[in-house]
């Protein structure tokens, strides 16, 4: 299937081909057949992408900020890597879909195939949508009106957050598409409006639509035009729909009101406000978010739960639901805010206007027909990638790979350090096929998917790589051992005891005369040089050692999925566990004993398990703490550790300072860019299975460094 793509690194909008997304439990999968290009926030993303790098850093302050920081722990070099990466990475755009329900998933009720709706779909052939950000099209709606629901309902929302009563005097500023059905719906609730823009097309078809006008271009004075329309007692409320970096329309909507007027930000404006703007007249000042309730809520969006109607009247949903009925009763027309429609094959062009300087409104992207792109073909969940196979013939070593997930860590860490091993690339599976499709071209795997059984049923793969999220790894883990597959899967093994169970069982059944397929977790730390220097100089230690592990984690919000117990585990099973495996390779000797606790509660707190201590235990003698704290600054280094023995001491720096305190030989070991061991332990992985030797780590150190996770969460409480 076709999906509009854009490239943050150069603005360019690329027309890619990508497998079909596969429906996910609580989603619709929809056929597309007209989508709305949001001239505002998708010319945004265009001016984003044409910037250079200063003009994007004066875009994002915050996060130039965040890359300075990361230069004075990580170093120069890997975070231009980072940086270059994330920025290489396509941006699938777009928000406003209409189409046909093909699927159903898992837990959907009040939807079947073959229904009509609208959701907030991006520009594709094929979306999978959240049933909560769906809506059904009325009979009496055709698709191309249908298309502007969501952008309807960003407008809606602002006025509702305005709360105009009938008759009221309201300004809006900013005429463009929102800005004109802002217009529209004021009027449905019977309010006056004054529309101010620059662009004198917008202003004619405002008046049209019912609206009095300030023409900016004209010179007019818009504060002097809004007393005038609120015959001299300033108007009731603004409604801000423009985009612009300039301080001044929140200025003048707050000359423009009366005593306790409201002011609502629906666009993109400078936030610079004045004190005596809005003291003497009391003003109320208030941003509107996206759809409405529940937008960028995890659990309404993805999770599928819905707000009782009781005490939320006004969801995401519901607002949709009302912007179609507008439509369907004729109190919201958008045919005159259509300027320009295109086929999905001239998506480009229709960027290219996007992005210039000539007139454009609303631009409808049309989609190909049944009789035009059967079903079948649309839905094609693995593609070739063109290019690729004349390249994987001459290079067919072992192993032959499949990479299940391609994210941010697989993108920019483990593809990458897999690519410079003699394994082959094969496929790679992701779960919209986008970030699949870019993985795949970039580092040279021949097919891509959204498939990810078909990565482990095909017989051509005899080793698979697992970076999903945690909750899915000991099921990707049991079922690739059960193909007789080689598994390399980014910690962590299990997020259970049951799950462990599970895996020690289907690794004792995969093993065949002693010999079974290897697994691996990608506990790389312990492959980082200077680890590997640590771990020489203490094998001419015979007493027992102390180690001191400082992980400055960085906070996490309470909501993201990491910190969800039954997805992510949390971050001590999440993360933590690659610190008790540093330990206990270290200390070459089996934990026996685990102390934790953890910072006291304080109110409004949610997440406990992200500033804690442990204690480990070692049968030799040896212990070892660590500190793992997501309350510390972001300019100091992540992570520390110091060995302490024999009147010795070590101490390794975010894995790019070493240095020794009273080894004879020995004063420090400093690298140029910081190296997490990587690119060792994916090299290490594909040599056993190359050689036939045994795996870097055994079998069950890789149990217990898990079941150890357990345990220190167990010891929190």
């Amino acid at each position: 299937m076709k999906q509009i793509l854009q490239n943050l690194s150069n603005g360019e909008t690329l027309l890619e081909d990508v497998p079909c997304p596969r429906v996910a439990p609580g989603h619709l999968l929809i056929r597309t057949s007209r989508t709305l290009v949001s001239a505002g926030t998708e010319r945004m993303l265009v001016d984003f992408g044409k910037a250079g790098f200063i003009g994007k850093a004066r875009q994002q302050p915050d996060k130039v900020r965040m890359v300075v920081d990361k230069v004075k722990t990580d170093g120069l070099a890997p975070t231009l890597q980072a940086v270059r990466s994330k920025l290489d990475q396509p941006l699938p755009i777009g928000y406003c879909n209409v189409g046909t329900v093909i699927e159903v998933g898992e837990g959907v009720e009040g939807f079947a195939v073959g229904d009509r709706v609208a959701s907030n779909g991006k520009h594709a052939e094929v979306v999978c949508v959240p049933k909560n950000l769906c809506a059904r099209v009325p009979d009496g709606v055709g698709d191309e009106a249908a298309a502007f629901t969501v952008l309807g309902a960003i407008a809606l929302q602002g006025i509702r957050l305005v709360q105009p009563t009938l008759g009221e005097a309201v300004v809006v500023t900013g005429l463009g598409l929102i800005g004109l059905v802002t217009v529209q719906l004021l009027r449905a609730h019977g309010c006056r409006v004054l529309g101010i823009d620059l662009d004198p097309e917008k202003l004619a078809l405002a008046r049209e639509l019912g609206a009095e006008t300030v023409d900016l271009s004209k010179g007019e004075d818009p504060v002097a035009g809004a007393e005038a329309f609120s015959r001299g007692r300033g108007v009731d409320a603004v409604i801000i729909t423009a985009s612009t970096k300039s301080n001044e329309p929140v200025h003048q909507a707050a000359l423009m009101c009366r005593k306790r007027g409201r002011i609502v930000l629906v666009g993109v404006v400078g936030l610079e406000l004045s004190r005596a703007d809005f003291f003497e007249k009391e003003l109320t000042f208030q941003v509107s978010c996206s759809y409405g309730p529940g937008r960028y809520d995890p659990l309404y969006e993805e999770g599928g739960q819905d707000y009782p109607v009781g005490f939320v009247r006004w969801t995401e949903q519901r607002n949709f639901e009302a912007v179609l009925d507008m439509l369907a009763d004729g109190r919201l027309d958008v045919a005159p805010l259509i300027s320009h429609r295109f086929p999905l094959e001239q998506a480009e062009e229709a960027y290219r206007l996007v992005g210039g300087d000539g007139p454009s409104l609303g631009i409808v992207l049309e989609y190909p027909a049944e009789e035009q792109k059967p079903e079948q073909e649309l839905r094609q969940r693995t593609i070739p990638l063109p290019g690729q196979l004349e390249r994987l013939a001459k290079a067919a070593a072992r192993p032959v790979v499949g990479f299940i997930g391609s994210g941010n860590y697989a993108t920019q860490v483990l593809i990458p350090a897999f690519a410079e091993t003699p394994a082959t690339l094969k496929s790679v599976a992701s779960s919209a096929g986008v970030s699949g499709v870019h993985a795949g071209k970039k580092f040279g795997f021949q097919e891509t998917t959204t498939d990810s059984s078909a990565i482990i049923r095909d017989e051509a793969i005899d080793t698979v790589v697992i970076t999903t999220r945690h909750d899915t790894h000991a099921r990707f883990v049991c079922e690739a051992l059960r193909a007789g597959k080689h598994v390399f899967v980014e910690k962590p093994l299990a997020l259970t005891r049951e799950e462990l169970e599970e895996i020690e069982k289907v690794y004792g059944e995969s093993a065949t005369e002693g010999k079974g397929p290897l697994l691996m977790v990608g506990f790389n730390r312990r492959f980082a040089p200077q680890v590997g220097k640590i771990k020489a100089l203490l094998e001419g230690v015979s007493e027992p050692k102390s180690f001191v592990m400082t992980v400055n984690a960085g906070a996490i919000p309470a909501d993201h999925w990491t910190q969800d117990k039954a997805v992510g585990g949390g971050r001590i099973i999440g993360e933590g566990c690659h610190f008790i495996d540093l330990l206990r390779f270290l200390a070459g000797s089996p934990i026996v004993s685990v102390q934790a606790m953890m910072m006291g509660e304080a109110p409004g707190v949610a997440v406990r398990d992200d500033k804690v201590s442990f204690t480990l235990g070692f049968a030799d003698g040896s212990f070892g703490t660590v500190h793992y704290l997501a309350n510390g600054h972001k300019s100091f280094p992540k992570e520390r550790l110091e060995v302490f023995c024999a009147g010795r001491i070590l101490q390794l720096d975010n894995f790019r300072k070493l240095t020794g305190y009273g080894w004879p030989g020995f004063k420090k070991m400093n690298l140029w860019r910081q190296d997490k061991g990587n690119g060792a332990c994916a090299a290490a992985f594909v040599e056993a299975i190359r050689s036939g030797g045994a795996s870097s780590i055994p079998f069950d150190e890789l149990v217990e460094v898990t079941r150890v996770s357990f345990d220190v969460v167990d010891a929190l409480g």
